[in-house]
């Protein structure tokens, strides 16, 4: 396997620092911390590109707070000048991993994404009669950090690089501590507890490295297990076929790969069923035929717009603003079949007129 090298000077240029920031600042400008950042952005960027040149850089802390979509997650927010670093080293090894992840992983992908997934599942379940499929436990919270650290040094040569990940690593280790519950693998000792792991849930890094500690799964499952009709999106994912034993047979191999990535199955929700049932995926319900928008999805846009169209009422949020909102939820709920749906939640309510 290749190896490469010669890696950090790109990292640190000062160009690949100002794509990182117009990355990184996409969309946020109007935040204080991103304009403060790009009040004196060509010094602070200068800065940046010395300390990290220097080894004297250090991230700064996280802010974190929970959100329920629909589980109670903790999301974690990294200092934006530490957001700039993370775009900046994904600039870089970013592609070097991206040729080796299989077809159909689609999450965090340029020119993948959620309704290609759901394209892939419902023309798997046309083909197939039986899916297996697998969701993990407490994914992110779970991922060892010695494991990660072990698949990107297979490709990583530079020792900067891999310090900058360790860098990186260390920042985010422990704030997902309390969303982990302790899990022993063979041959652990009780020092096994001390290992670290997690990373936080909204770094870019975390979202790449996710794909690149699960791409051993994803081989293992199309190249050892003979799997030819097989997608993941983050930690969920389905396997199809026509023998159920052969499902059955493919969970309990996936389930002991697994261990060597110290990750376990949700053993209840990773089970085999009919396609013609209907495969819950990515806020869906996937038929052969047809999907479903999940009631959740609907009633929570439908709170949303309530909520959006009273402040619009009170004149503290503009028309614009609850169009996005609409249009962007149209946008999703379009590749359903939710034409009477859309039309019964959008029709009932009435647009209050603008205050002055």
């Amino acid at each position: 396997m290749k190896r490469y090298k010669n890696l950090y000077p790109q990292v640190v240029s000062f160009a690949n620092l100002h794509e990182a920031y117009r990355k990184a600042a996409k969309g946020k400008r109007g935040q204080p911390n991103v304009a403060s950042f790009e009040l004196e952005l060509e010094a602070n960027l200068f800065r940046l590109q010395e300390e990290l040149e220097s080894k004297t850089y250090h991230p700064g802390p996280y802010y974190s707070f929970y959100i329920s979509d629909p589980k109670r997650r903790l999301i974690s927010a990294a200092p934006f000048r530490d957001r700039v670093v993370h775009h900046a080293l994904c600039n870089i090894i970013e592609p070097i991993f991206e040729r080796s992840f299989i077809a159909d992983s689609y999450a965090n992908r340029v020119g993948k994404g959620t309704h290609k997934a759901l394209d892939r599942c419902q023309q798997f379940a046309r083909q197939y009669h039986y899916v297996l499929q697998c969701d993990l436990v407490q994914f992110f919270p779970s991922i060892d950090h010695t494991v990660l650290r072990d698949i990107l040094g297979r490709k990583i040569g530079d020792r900067d690089v891999l310090e900058l990940v360790d860098l990186v690593l260390a920042g985010g280790a422990g704030i997902l501590d309390g969303e982990y519950d302790m899990v022993y693998f063979l041959g652990d000792d009780l020092f096994a507890r001390a290992r670290p792991r997690g990373l936080p849930i909204g770094n870019l890094t975390s979202q790449f490295w996710a794909n690149c500690y699960l791409s051993p799964l994803d081989h293992y499952i199309k190249r050892e297990l003979g799997c030819p009709s097989y997608l993941r999106y983050v930690d969920d994912f389905c396997c199809f076929s026509d023998d159920k034993a052969q499902l059955w047979h493919w969970k309990e191999q996936i389930r002991r790969f697994l261990q060597g990535l110290r990750l376990t199955l949700h053993e209840r929700e990773s089970t085999v069923y009919p396609v013609e049932t209907g495969i819950p995926f990515l806020g869906f319900r996937i038929y052969p035929t047809h999907r479903r928008l999940k009631r959740r999805n609907g009633v929570a846009f439908a709170r949303r717009f309530r909520r959006s169209l009273e402040l619009v009422a009170r004149g503290e949020l503009e028309r614009e603003k609850l169009d996005e909102q609409v249009q962007g939820w149209i946008a999703h709920a379009v590749h359903g079949d939710t034409y009477g749906l859309r039309r019964a939640l959008l029709s009932r309510q009435v647009l209050p007129k603008e205050v002055g």
